[in-house]
């Protein structure tokens, strides 16, 4: 079922129809499955039913989806759905209208739908605000059953990025991208992967070395254009002077765990502060 869908591109309204109205693919292959109590299923369960007849496209992120890509099943707090940013307010909308409980819990990436302690986020940009969900995304059908509904899953490519800046003091998703590596090379469109962190490069550089180091006889499953591409930015970096502002892009990977960088150390921001609302 994986592969690209040719189709011509449409915009607005018209993209969003043909979406929708999209004939019943075949049921997929694989099973993204999840350590939860019948009740947190129950709640997913429906959750994904309704999501599927509001028809606004969505991909589904997260535990489920590296089960599906992996066969890992671990326990989850939540579902992590992903849309394009002009479908973030249309999702919690749609629940907010049936009963449910919806919060913004950043404007800049991500809202929660809720029922009693259960809840599921909806995500429509990356943690560090650095790479929104958009049309290309969309555009490879990777599909599993999940809690009953055949869903569609973030790609390989994007499910990697969207785990590269997770690094927590409690929470780090480095053996997620290592697995997913192992289990998704070939489905992972590397030049795509780069072009995401062109910014953050060095970032897939750690990740590509922690490969490398994890799985010494598979390091083949990693491109050598790209890691050849990598040393040589690192190389070229290294012969340019010290940049004169002294940042702390820590805060990328986990604002409270390098807050201390910027409120006492003198490095300046690269993500802003939070204040809660209300």
């Amino acid at each position: 079922m994986d592969g690209n869908r040719e189709s011509p591109r449409r915009e607005g309204p018209e993209r969003e129809s043909l979406e929708r109205e999209s004939p019943r693919r075949e049921s997929p292959g694989r099973e993204g499955r999840a350590d939860v109590s019948a009740e947190a299923e129950a709640f997913y369960t429906e959750s994904l039913k309704v999501l599927k007849e509001s028809g606004i496209p969505f991909l589904l992120g997260g535990t489920y989806a590296l089960s599906a890509y992996t066969g890992i099943t671990r326990p989850t707090k939540d579902i992590d759905i992903f849309c394009r940013g002009g479908d973030f307010p249309r999702i919690l909308a749609h629940f907010q209208d049936r009963g449910f409980g919806t919060e913004i819990e950043d404007e800049r990436w991500i809202g929660k739908v809720l029922h009693g302690d259960l809840f599921f986020d909806v995500i429509f940009n990356s943690a560090a605000a650095i790479n929104p969900v958009n049309d290309r995304w969309f555009e490879e059908d990777h599909r599993a059953l999940v809690c009953g509904a055949d869903v569609q899953l973030i790609p390989p490519t994007e499910m990697v990025f969207s785990k590269a800046f997770v690094q927590m003091r409690h929470k780090y998703d480095g053996p997620d991208v290592a697995h997913m590596i192992l289990k998704q090379h070939a489905h992972i469109d590397w030049k795509r992967l780069l072009g995401h962190m062109e910014q953050y490069w060095e970032v897939l550089l750690m990740h590509v070395l922690n490969f490398r180091f994890i799985y010494p006889t598979e390091r083949d499953h990693i491109p050598a254009w790209l890691l050849q591409e990598l040393l040589d930015r690192l190389n070229e970096r290294a012969k340019l002077p010290v940049p004169q502002t002294r940042i702390c892009r820590g805060r990328l990977f986990s604002r409270e765990d390098y807050r201390i960088d910027v409120t006492d150390w003198g490095f300046a921001d690269v993500v802003g502060e939070e204040t809660k609302h209300g």
